[in-house]
């Protein structure tokens, strides 16, 4: 068998500037583990907010314009004699198209949070 020295096994000194680089990559090693530690613990706080997180029924519903408790009432007045030919509903706005008595095509926004018309839009075409 081979016989092991004790010389070899001991370490022996490094000089001063291998010890000063050995020092630098101990020091980047700590540093670099540490942005790792935080940026996991972000990672994982994310997750946790948002599977402990629940979003409400009510939240989505006031979002949208419409209440929760009771049907919306809302009074809209049209110009006298129009015609409405489409109507559209999108993000709590209705959009009424039609014709005037004079035969000017308008588009009319009713703002179902506000309560009002949002817009009144004469359309001009060939």
């Amino acid at each position: 068998m081979t016989a092991i020295e004790p010389d070899d096994q001991e370490e022996k000194p490094l000089d001063p500037a291998m010890e000063n680089v050995r020092r630098k990559m101990v020091r980047l090693q700590i540093v670099s583990g540490a942005i790792m530690f935080v940026s996991l613990m972000a990672v994982f706080g994310a997750v946790v907010y948002k599977a402990t997180r629940s979003e409400s029924k009510e939240t989505a519903i006031t979002a949208s314009g419409v209440p929760s408790d009771a049907p919306l009432t809302a009074i809209l007045s049209l110009p006298l004699g129009f015609k409405v030919q489409s109507t559209s509903f999108s993000a709590g706005q209705i959009l009424f198209y039609g014709e005037t008595v004079e035969g000017k095509r308008k588009a009319l926004v009713f703002d179902l949070r506000t309560g009002r018309t949002v817009a009144d839009v004469t359309v001009a075409g060939n």
